[in-house]
């Protein structure tokens, strides 16, 4: 199974939304809170070249935020990136 990131921070429904989707497929996650984070928070723009949250990684793949992981579920994608190895 992929390894996935996610890069949240809290009382973001978006970031729950998003986990809430992960979780229900089973996928092993490292959630990575940026909160009161500087450094991690930057550390994600850098890897993403975006500013919002959630920022998800499938593997080395930035799949963008929410709403494109579950575009990716809507059009059965999602479930093939995360059984990659």
């Amino acid at each position: 199974m992929a390894k996935v990131t996610i890069y949240t921070r809290q009382f973001c429904g978006f970031c729950s939304a998003a986990i809430r989707l992960l979780q229900s497929k089973g996928a092993q996650y490292e959630e990575i809170d940026a909160t009161h984070e500087p450094q991690k928070r930057q550390e994600m723009m850098s890897r993403s070249h975006r500013h919002t949250f959630p920022q998800i990684f499938i593997g080395e793949r930035h799949v963008g935020g929410c709403d494109e992981l579950y575009a990716l579920e809507h059009r059965g994608e999602l479930d093939t990136l995360l059984a990659a190895p």
